[in-house]
Formats: C-alpha cells, sequence, structure tokens
C-alpha cells in the first residue's frame, strides 16, 4: 500500500470537518477554563468560591456555557460572538491596560488575542460539521 495522495479539488470538501475540529477543539479548551473557575475542576489553585459580584466569576460562567455551546455546536454562531467579545474585553481590561497594548507576549494576552479571533471566526463561519446546529436544518 503507498503513500496516500490528496487530489487538490479535494481539499475544498474537508473545509467543514475542519471547521468543525477547530470548533470542538476550541471549545473543549474553552469549556475546560469555565470548569476550572466553577467547579474547581481541574483545580489550578486559583481563588476560592465563585463569586458572580466579581469579573472572574460572570468570567467562568460565560466560558462554561460558551464552551459548552461551542463544543457541541449549538447556537454555535451567537455564543461564538459572545465569548469572543468576552476575550476581547479580558484582553483590553486585563492584559493590553498593563502597557503594551501591541505585544500579547509581553503583556500574556496571547490566549486571550487568539481566542477572540477564533471565536470571532466561528460567529462568522458557523459551526462546520458535527454539530447540533447542523442537525436542526
Amino acid at each position: 500500500m503507498g503513500p496516500v495522495k490528496l487530489k487538490l479539488n479535494s481539499v475544498p470538501a474537508l473545509q467543514p470537518y475542519a471547521l468543525a475540529a477547530l470548533r470542538i477543539v476550541a471549545g473543549y479548551m474553552f469549556l475546560l477554563h469555565g470548569t476550572s473557575k466553577v467547579f474547581h475542576i481541574p483545580d489550578t489553585g486559583h481563588g476560592g468560591a465563585l463569586d458572580l459580584h466579581t469579573l472572574a466569576g460572570w468570567s467562568g460562567v460565560l466560558e462554561l456555557v460558551g464552551g459548552a455551546l461551542v463544543l457541541v455546536g449549538w447556537f454555535t454562531r451567537p455564543a461564538a460572538f459572545i465569548v469572543s467579545g468576552e476575550m476581547a474585553f479580558a484582553y483590553f481590561i486585563g492584559h493590553a491596560s498593563h502597557g503594551n497594548a501591541l505585544l500579547p507576549l509581553v503583556n500574556r494576552g496571547e490566549l486571550a488575542a487568539l481566542y477572540c479571533f477564533v471565536f470571532l471566526f466561528l460567529a462568522v463561519a458557523g459551526p462546520g460539521a458535527w454539530s447540533i446546529d447542523g442537525r436542526r436544518r
């Protein structure tokens, strides 16, 4: 059996599956941030009880719910748009406000900036394959 040959004209057919893989991985990783803040699973050693009167409390809920919705592809566009905004807010309030706004590597905001644009892309592109949104159509 020889090497697998991928024809260039078949690559566009893989787009919905690549989009779904991006959605699933990003949603899962974002969901883990939420479970860590809300349920302390996995326990990262940050914080005690969840306080909804704080930005960390609200971000934990957004990450938990938004991450789960994006992961399974349910209300993907609005959920991705909301958490994209959360990450933009996190970048500018939590990272860029300390100076070096245009240097995410220096202000440690590269993950927030990347999540912001991945979720913004998903809000525009939709869920791809393997989604509840796709099954509802």
